[in-house]
C-alpha cells in the first residue's frame, strides 16, 4: 500500500520554501509519482515559488517532462492544497492535471477560496480522476495559517512580538531597552521578518529607537515597514523614511492630520494611508483590510510598542505572539501591554497551542491567541 501521509509531509516540507515570498497566495508544494509494479518512485517535485509565480502542481507536472517523462497516465500527484479551478494570476491546474491525464491525486485538505473550495475536487472528478483528500489535514491547514484566515475574514494574520525581563518589563523606567534579549534571540526576529509580509510599529518605537526595521542579521528579503501615527509624531529625518527602499515604508494615519507633512512623505515615496479617527486614533481594523487589499500584505509582525499591543489585543486584532524572555531583573519600567484588557482574572486574554524552546539564554514562548 502506497504510504499517503508520507508523500504529503513532503509536500509540506516544499511548500515551506515558499513562506515569506507567496503574498496572499498560499502555500503549496506538489509532489509527481509514478508507480510501476506497485512501487512508487518520485520523479518530480515543485512548489509554488512566488506570488503571481506558477503553481506548484505546473512546476512539477514541467520539471517532470523536462526529465523526459511524457506519459503521466500512471502517476500520482500529492499536494498539500486542493489543485485551483479557476483563472487567476496563472490558469487553473486542475486543466493542466486533466490534459496530462493524470489518473489520481491526492491532497492534504480543501482551499477555502471560494472560487475552488470543492469545485477543484468536482472537476477532477468529473474527468474521471480518482481524487483523495484530508491527508494530514490539520497539518495542511496549519501551514497555511495565513491563507485560510485572510480568505475567510478578509484582513491579515497579526502576530505579537516582543522580549520582555523574567519580571515582565519591555524597558527600564527611563525607556532603554537594549538589548534585553540575547544575540542569536534578535537573529532570529531577523529571520521571522524575513517571514512576514511587513513590520509593524507605533510611532513611539521610531521616535525612540529609530529603527530600520529591515533584516540584516540573517539572509532573507526585508519586509514592508507599518508605521501607526496617527498624529504624525515621526520626524521625517527617521531613518524608515530615509532608506533607499522607502517605498517599503507605509503611514497609517488620521485624516485630519497635518496635510503638509503627509505631502512630504509622499515625495520620499512612502505610502500614506488616512483613516477616520476619535482623537487621532485610528481604526486598526478598517486599517489592517486596507493593507491587505492594497499592498498585498497578508501577515504582520507587530514589534511594538505597548500601546499598539494593547489596542490590538483589545479588539481581538492579533492572531498569535511571540515572547522572549530573557534571564533579567529590571523592577520599575514598561510593561509589553499597557491597556487596561479585563477588570477580572476570568476575562483575561487567553492563550492555547502554547510551544517553549530556549534560544541562548533566553526562553522563547510561542502561543495562538484565542
Amino acid at each position: 500500500m502506497i504510504d499517503h501521509e508520507s508523500f504529503i509531509r513532503q509536500t509540506l516540507k516544499l511548500a515551506r520554501k515558499g513562506i515569506g515570498k507567496t503574498a496572499t497566495n498560499p502555500l503549496v508544494g506538489a509532489i509527481l509519482v509514478k508507480i510501476e509494479n506497485g512501487v512508487a518512485q518520485i520523479i518530480a517535485k515543485g512548489y509554488h515559488t512566488a506570488y503571481g509565480k506558477p503553481h506548484a502542481e505546473v512546476e512539477a507536472i514541467l520539471r517532470a517532462k523536462k526529465k523526459g517523462f511524457t506519459d503521466l497516465s500512471n502517476t500520482i500527484l500529492y499536494v498539500n492544497l486542493e489543485p485551483c479551478c479557476h483563472h487567476g494570476k496563472t490558469p487553473p491546474c486542475t486543466d493542466l492535471i486533466i490534459r496530462e491525464k493524470i489518473p489520481h491525486v491526492v491532497f492534504g485538505t480543501l482551499d477555502p477560496f471560494i472560487s475552488v473550495s470543492g469545485k477543484g475536487a468536482a472537476q477532477l472528478i468529473a474527468a474521471g480522476i480518482k481524487v483523495e483528500y484530508g491527508i494530514l489535514e490539520n497539518e495542511c491547514i496549519e501551514l497555511n495559517k495565513v491563507f485560510f484566515k485572510h480568505v475567510r475574514t478578509q484582513s491579515p494574520w497579526v502576530t505579537l512580538k516582543f522580549a520582555q525581563s523574567l519580571d515582565g518589563k519591555i524597558a527600564t523606567a527611563s525607556g532603554d531597552s537594549k538589548w534585553i534579549s540575547s544575540e542569536s534571540s534578535r537573529r532570529y526576529v531577523h529571520q521571522l521578518r524575513a517571514e512576514y509580509d511587513a513590520v509593524l510599529v507605533g510611532a513611539q518605537t521610531v521616535i525612540k529607537d529609530n529603527p530600520h526595521l529591515d533584516v540584516r542579521l540573517v539572509k532573507g528579503r526585508d519586509p514592508k515597514r507599518i508605521i501607526v501615527d496617527g498624529r504624525l509624531r515621526v520626524p521625517l529625518t527617521a531613518i524608515v523614511f530615509n532608506e533607499k527602499n522607502s517605498s517599503k515604508t507605509i503611514v497609517l494615519t488620521a485624516k485630519n492630520s497635518n496635510r503638509k507633512k503627509i505631502d512630504q512623505l509622499i515625495k520620499k515615496g512612502v505610502h500614506v494611508y488616512e483613516f477616520p479617527a476619535k482623537k487621532f486614533k485610528i481604526d486598526l481594523k478598517s486599517a489592517l483590510k486596507k493593507l491587505l487589499k492594497e499592498e498585498k500584505i497578508a501577515s504582520i509582525l507587530v514589534e511594538g510598542g505597548s500601546v499598539i499591543h494593547g489596542e490590538l489585543l483589545k479588539n481581538k486584532l492579533a492572531d498569535d505572539m511571540i515572547v522572549f524572555i530573557a534571564p533579567k531583573i529590571i523592577g520599575k519600567g514598561i510593561s509589553p501591554v499597557t491597556s487596561e484588557l479585563t477588570k477580572t482574572i476570568g476575562k483575561a486574554v487567553q492563550l492555547k497551542s502554547i510551544s517553549v524552546k530556549p534560544i541562548e539564554s533566553d526562553i522563547v514562548i510561542q502561543a495562538r491567541i484565542i
